[in-house]
């Protein structure tokens, strides 16, 4: 698999979490899987976690000519894993096997959130020339918003795998009163693309309508000290507490704490905390976008917000707050779908498909 950023990577996230779910569940089989990732700061060239071969090499620009060394000296591969991020690999054109393209979501708007223009019309752009470039290629997703998406670039066949958790599902599910103080919580990488400064927001107007809350915010990244800095500015100090980045149980914890996970991001490929905060015994409220659409079903596990602005998010989550009954139910239904997610039930599709892939005729893919 070709991903540019392995388990090890500072910045990481739910997309190496699954990636790497998959290729474990590939071992399992007794498949031979190794991992191509983009080298950083202070990682080894090559190392086994916990079984799993990781190769590293290359950067921003040059880790595709890296990756195309390394596999050409290898024992020919049965099938290539290409994971784009916005910039493929170009794997079908040197790779010399089968292929196979996964991705989250369409960037799209996501560019805008990092790059000033013209620089995001042109990622825009050569993301979309890229799907058409790819269009024989086999595609593999994980939500239905990302499936209808590629297809309306014209590609040919999208093949929709949920993704899966491995948060402990509660057995019971727990009471728990949304009357008293309104308990939020963010998880996710402080990056521009999750908009974290918009579920402050939510906190402030909360707060300033004389609602009780309290919002605490998990991860880290590079809008950390923004993010702080937009709570000091705005004296929601004794509301809104930055937890950083937790390990598993910590954050299983606070998710359980929680009315409501909080999800504002620009897009996602399926938003996996929403279910892992389902797991918890947990709705979310989120805003209206590609990805957390399909994680959350409107007024059944969870709130898709109108529109997207805090003051749309804030109108949601009042009008449940003030009925006890209703969000009680929604919290069941969102803690019973999430057994659907498990990864002992989406791995053995994913894998089946992946061997499936392995098995093709070369020539039914691009050259």
């Amino acid at each position: 698999m070709l991903n540019w950023r392995d388990p090890r990577n500072p910045l990481a996230g739910g997309a190496e979490r699954v990636s790497e779910a998959y290729l474990r569940g590939l071992m399992t089989r007794g498949h031979e899987v190794v991992w191509f990732a983009n080298h950083f700061s202070g990682c080894a060239s090559e190392e086994t976690i916990g079984g799993l071969r990781i190769v590293r090499g290359g950067g921003r620009g040059t880790s595709v000519l890296a990756a195309r060394k390394w596999v050409r000296r290898q024992p020919p591969f049965d099938l290539v894993i290409d994971q784009h991020h916005g910039i493929p690999w170009f794997a079908p054109w040197w790779c010399q096997t089968r292929c196979v393209t996964y991705i989250h979501e369409i960037l799209g708007p996501i560019w805008s959130s990092f790059y000033p223009w013209p620089l995001s019309m042109i990622g825009r752009w050569q993301e979309s020339w890229t799907h058409r470039l790819y269009s024989k290629v086999p595609f593999w997703v994980g939500s239905e918003s990302t499936r209808q998406a590629i297809l309306r670039r014209g590609v040919r066949e999208v093949t929709l795998v949920p993704y899966g958790i491995d948060t402990e599902i509660l057995p019971a599910l727990e009471s728990k009163s949304i009357e008293g103080t309104l308990r939020l919580v963010v998880v996710s990488r402080l990056a521009p693309n999750k908009r974290v400064d918009h579920a402050i927001e939510v906190a402030r107007i909360l707060m300033n309508a004389g609602t009780a809350v309290e919002l605490v915010v998990v991860g880290d990244g590079e809008c950390a000290a923004l993010l702080q800095k937009q709570v000091s500015e705005a004296k929601l100090s004794s509301i809104v507490r930055f937890a950083g980045r937790l390990g598993e149980a910590a954050k299983d914890d606070e998710l359980r704490k929680a009315h409501f996970l909080l999800h504002t991001s620009v897009r996602e490929g399926w938003g996996l905390n929403v279910i892992e905060a389902n797991a918890r015994g947990t709705p979310a409220a989120v805003y209206p976008v590609p990805g957390l659409v399909d994680s959350t079903v409107d007024g059944v596990t969870g709130l898709v917000s109108p529109l997207e602005t805090p003051e749309s998010l804030v109108t949601s989550l009042r009008e449940l707050q003030a009925n006890p009954v209703r969000y009680a139910v929604l919290r069941r239904q969102a803690w019973e779908r999430s057994r659907t997610f498990r990864w002992e039930t989406i791995l053995p599709v994913a894998c089946d498909w992946l061997e499936q892939q392995a098995r093709r005729p070369r020539s039914t893919l691009a050259r």
